[in-house]
């Protein structure tokens, strides 16, 4: 198909990278319309997700499309980068399936059609253009011949090398949950993290989270309730490490990238207990709660308090008050991040936190609901056949009420998500039925083998 545009409405293509694909559409390609060269370029400078990005100058289903997609580009949009003064090359990508050498290069030849006026220089050219083969999907069934076809000016590469520089691998201080660069950056771009933000992590472990904020150039601080590791001492999560160092601690984190100086701070603190004042805001809520499996929910309490009912800090003033670790249920932790949220975001702040599920009893009613809070995404992502978690983002819409507490209950989609209470022993059933069937496969093969 021709493209008939001037420089103002020009068509770009994406490459996305082909993991964490349960967070976007299932193409590895997309192409976008009504953009500038700006905006692909702001794009770009912050996702992870992408490779690169191009200027399309044609597509089609083959190379005979092609050509006449790109003869019918308009010339004015083509010239300025085949000026004679001007350097190039030209790469070859294919999705999905691996070429020789030799055969880039007569793909590359048989472009001759194009009017090339300047000189090749591969190592440092002025202009990049990509021939780039969509294969499709499936490796186990891979055509001869391209599904699709584009050809387009390269623009920017993505940030795929900050998942690199910011391994967990790499990192001075790390624990057995710390999240993955790569989910952490998708994460703090979820939230819309931007210079001079204040960022808040309850659940902040190790810091993962608020090293990629702080990347972006936002203030950052959380709490955690482990007192081991917001201070950096006890048993080291690293093999051949038994002990933690003087110097583990996040604060290090953020030391080593170089982002030291946007460190707030970070509390020991009970995420169930209110710490703040009235008035405290944060530009966004990032966080990843414990579900019970390699770290526990709990919360302080009191063997005075009952089954039903927890007594505030000022309910023991003048007892003798020791606090002990109880159960914090998951549909609790949700419920209490949820209404600290509406409470302590600046309006069109973000909160993004990941939601487990047991995938078979999962529905959409399942995710916990606020009044002040409007859904923006839920994107899934699969842990085994039976269990996920939900990237969950919400953004603040109002200030709340007295009676927005319990709005929710009122809706008729509600669903208490009690479920979630059961998510550590439905995920061990699970990893206990497999270990069984296991079990029981290689008794009977021993069996049949011993007749």
């Amino acid at each position: 198909m021709a493209i008939h545009c001037s420089r103002t409405c020009l068509q770009y293509l994406i490459h996305l990278a082909h993991d964490n694909v349960d967070f976007r559409l299932p193409s590895p390609f997309w192409r976008l319309n009504g953009l500038s060269e700006e905006d692909v370029n702001s794009i770009m400078a912050r996702t992870v997700c992408a490779k690169s990005a191009f200027e399309l100058w044609g597509h089609g289903r083959t190379h005979i499309e092609l050509r006449t997609s790109l003869l019918k580009y308009p010339t004015e949009n083509m010239s300025p980068f085949l000026q004679k003064d001007s350097t190039y090359k030209i790469n070859v990508y294919t999705f999905n399936k691996t070429l020789e050498f030799e055969d880039r290069i007569k793909k590359i030849d048989a472009m001759e059609y194009l009017s090339f006026e300047g000189r090749v220089n591969l190592r440092n050219p002025k202009h990049i253009f990509c021939l780039l083969e969509d294969y499709g999907t499936d490796p186990n069934n891979i055509p001869d011949e391209p599904l699709y076809i584009y050809f387009g000016r390269w623009i920017a590469d993505g940030q795929r090398e900050l998942i690199r520089s910011h391994s967990v691998k790499n990192r001075h201080f790390i624990g057995n949950t710390s999240m993955d660069a790569g989910l952490s950056f998708i994460m703090a771009n979820h939230a819309r993290v931007k210079a001079y933000d204040l960022v808040y992590d309850p659940f902040v472990g190790t810091g993962s989270l608020l090293v990629a904020c702080s990347h972006f150039g936002a203030y950052v601080c959380g709490t955690d309730i482990d007192y081991n590791t917001i201070h950096g001492i006890g048993k080291a999560s690293r093999k051949n490490q038994k002990w933690r160092g003087p110097d583990e601690n996040i604060r290090a984190n953020l030391r080593q990238y170089g982002s030291e100086k946007l460190y707030v701070d970070v509390l020991v603190s009970d995420a169930s207990k209110p710490i703040w004042r009235d008035g405290v805001l944060f530009d966004a809520i990032i966080t990843d709660p414990p579900y019970g499996i390699r770290e526990s929910t709990r919360r302080t309490g009191s063997q005075k308090d009952s089954v039903n009912s927890v007594k505030s800090s000022e309910d023991y003033v003048g007892d003798s008050h020791v606090p002990v670790s109880m159960a914090y249920h998951l549909s609790d932790i949700f419920t209490d991040l949820l209404n600290f949220s509406a409470h302590h975001l600046v309006i069109g702040g973000r909160l993004v936190y990941w939601l487990p599920i047991y995938r078979p009893e999962y529905c959409e009613e399942m995710v916990p609901l606020n009044a002040c809070l409007r859904l923006v995404s839920n994107c899934e992502q699969t842990l085994s056949s039976h269990t996920s978690r939900r990237l969950i983002t919400m953004e603040k819409i109002k200030e709340p009420e007295e009676t927005d507490a319990l709005a929710h209950l009122s809706d008729p989609h509600f669903s208490p998500y009690q479920g979630h209470n059961a998510f550590r022993e439905k995920y061990f059933s699970g990893i206990s039925k497999r270990t069984l069937t296991g079990k029981e496969e290689t008794n009977k093969m021993a069996t049949n083998g011993g007749e």
